[in-house]
């Protein structure tokens, strides 16, 4: 497969992508790895971002109003990676309106990259107070439970989110990933079941099909491009894929391997996505575990 840019390995670490072209199990090469130019901000979204400060900075609006803007820019600030700033917005328009949900939902999410899994609880469980069928808190504290090493109660989590969208392969996909944690083989077995009901027209269905053992990590790799139709659908495909086989090579024992496919999500800069902000959580965890011991 073609490599569209090679100073990507800057970075990637050249040692883990070599280990990579190493693994005589799974036979994947170099070239088999496919790179794409970093996402870069969108020009629309730094207009947005100057209507709404214009916006906040006149005395104009109502506070309902404001507490809105301030979300919205907070949404911008995280598309863009600028977590610090989206995260001050979300907790001021909180101040202004405590029953946005939507902003919990964010703060949520935030607690769990930090790691303070208590806290990010509490703001999952204010979003199922404020709006008990809001169903990505269902995700993302199910996410903040996993990561937080309660899978069990994390299980129940995703079931409910699953169940508003049975359809839907991603989250088939992380049903499959918060069960393995207890049980890889239930989860499997599960996952099999679940795979059937999935969108057979989406491209994550094949993130089912490496799952389950039907096509090899190689296969999976030459259809990252299939359907493809700019460089941003490119970077957006490549933040997923290399999310999930960070995962399954991690719940398969190679986290070697897994951590540099966690880096080539990072590397595509889709700050918005939750593949990439679970990616750098956990690399973040293994730095922490590592320098523990």
């Amino acid at each position: 497969m073609k490599i569209n840019k090679i100073s990507s390995l800057i970075g990637l670490g050249l040692a883990g992508l070599i280990a990579l072209s190493g693994c005589s199990s799974t036979d994947i090469t170099l070239s088999d790895i496919v790179f794409t130019e970093p996402l870069p901000a969108e020009y629309e979204k730094e207009e947005q971002l100057s209507r709404l400060n214009g916006f906040l900075a006149t005395a104009q609006v109502t506070p309902e109003q404001r507490a809105q803007l301030l979300f919205q820019r907070g949404m911008i600030y995280d598309e863009l990676g600028l977590q610090s700033l989206a995260r001050f917005d979300f907790s001021q328009a909180l101040k202004i309106k405590p029953d946005l949900a939507e902003a919990y939902n964010y703060m949520g999410v935030y607690w769990t990259l930090a790691a303070r899994f208590d806290r990010a609880y509490e703001a999952f469980d204010s979003v199922n107070e404020l709006k008990p069928n809001y169903q990505f808190a269902f995700l993302s504290r199910g996410i903040a439970l996993y990561y937080g090493n309660r899978a069990k109660l994390a299980s129940a989590d995703v079931e409910r989110y699953l169940a508003f969208s049975p359809t839907d392969p991603y989250r088939i996909i992380w049903q499959y990933i918060v069960r393995s944690k207890v049980d890889n083989e239930a989860a499997l077995t599960i996952l099999k079941t679940s795979a059937i009901k999935a969108k057979k027209d989406d491209w994550a269905t094949t993130v089912i099909k490496l799952y389950l053992g039907q096509i090899s990590e190689k296969t999976f790799l030459q259809t990252l491009e299939v359907g493809i139709t700019s460089p941003t659908h490119r970077a957006h495909r490549l933040c997923e894929a290399y999310f999930y086989l960070g995962k399954f090579k991690s719940i398969n024992g190679d986290e070697q391997a897994a951590d540099t496919y966690y880096r080539l999500s990072l590397a595509t800069n889709v700050h918005g996505f939750i593949e990439h902000k679970y990616a750098k959580l956990e690399l973040d965890l293994k730095k922490k575990i590592n320098l523990a011991g």
